[in-house]
């Protein structure tokens, strides 16, 4: 029954709350692993999730194909929820993916040891080794599209609780099924926000089937661990703007990748998302006789363009990083 208390929601308004929440059985649950940085796992280079965006997933992973547009998402890091919400669409695509697994007895249960040598374990066998098997495979990808109905969850819901909420608690698999009805009233208990509750539902019941998309896309093999090697080394921060998050930074080769084929050691800087195009297109460049940045005069209307001019490179160039980037200063400046 629906107490009778004075509210900004009117007694109209909760009516049919209690009934939009009352109807939803249909609707389709799924607890999502994201681990980021604090990925132990090593038997491939990880996926480019962006969690309050999108989330990345191939048919390597058990359950791969049962996620469907509509379905609500629950992602987690193991100790805590990250937030909710409802897949809008699907990406599907195809790619190349590298592999990695023991040497010694082939499987892909490896982890990387942060500061003992050697580098990796097995978790099957016990082998330590200092460099993991390679393999490439063909992989079909799918992304989710899901910013739009996105609801914060950070410190609303543990580990153990969100494990609670599936029908199998000790599945370690990073793509679960979970209870739908459990999950709203854990949500509604934790946050007591009704309304928002209400929307992922909406949301979720709505959605238009056969919302995936299908696209093709060339990867580029071996680009993911290019990244990782570029945040180790050069940390989170764009080589021309400085400091920035590291969902907004890309690997950007210094040299055309697409000629080559190749991740040369020190042939990539890490830069924002906008940046790196602009400097792909030629329209910024670095200037290595005064090691300042040079914009093209069209983009000096955009202030947060127009400032960079003049300014100079973030962080510590090499000698390799200068080669490239004189080769791209020749090569591109003329036809900016």
């Amino acid at each position: 029954m629906i107490p009778e208390v004075e509210t900004e929601v009117g007694r109209d308004e909760l009516g049919d709350l209690r009934t939009d929440l009352d109807t939803d059985e249909v609707v389709t649950a799924w607890l999502m692993l994201a681990l980021g940085k604090g990925r132990e796992h090593a038997g491939n280079d990880g996926y480019d999730d962006s969690a309050s965006q999108h989330y990345s997933w191939d048919d390597t992973v058990q359950n791969h194909a049962r996620v469907s547009v509509g379905d609500v998402i629950a992602l987690w890091d193991r100790k805590e929820l990250i937030g909710v919400s409802v897949i809008e669409a699907i990406d599907i695509a195809s790619a190349e993916k590298t592999l990695y697994s023991c040497p010694q007895c082939g499987r892909a249960d490896i982890k990387r040891r942060q500061r003992e040598k050697p580098a990796y374990r097995c978790g099957k066998c016990g082998h330590l080794f200092p460099t993991p098997r390679q393999k490439i495979k063909s992989v079909t990808t799918y992304r989710s599209v899901h910013g739009r109905r996105w609801m914060n969850g950070r410190g609303l819901l543990s580990g153990s609780e969100l494990r609670a909420l599936c029908d199998s608690p000790k599945s370690q698999l990073s793509m679960r099924p979970a209870r739908w009805e459990r999950l709203r009233q854990a949500l509604l208990d934790a946050t007591g926000q009704a309304s928002t509750v209400k929307d992922i539902a909406a949301a979720a019941r709505l959605a238009v089937a056969g919302g995936h998309r299908e696209s093709v896309v060339r990867t580029r093999v071996g680009q993911e661990a290019f990244r990782a090697r570029l945040l180790r080394e050069q940390g989170e921060v764009c080589a021309f703007t400085g400091p920035t998050p590291a969902d907004a930074l890309e690997a950007a080769h210094l040299y055309s990748y697409a000629e080559s084929g190749e991740h040369h050691e020190y042939g990539g800087l890490l830069l924002r998302r906008d940046i790196h195009r602009l400097f792909d297109l030629g329209h910024i460049a670095v200037d290595l006789a005064s090691g300042t940045l040079d914009v093209i005069p069209s983009l000096h209307g955009y202030p947060c363009y127009a400032q960079l001019h003049g300014q100079p490179v973030a962080v510590q160039l090499r000698p390799e990083h200068r080669v490239w980037l004189d080769a791209h200063w020749l090569g591109k400046r003329p036809h900016a």
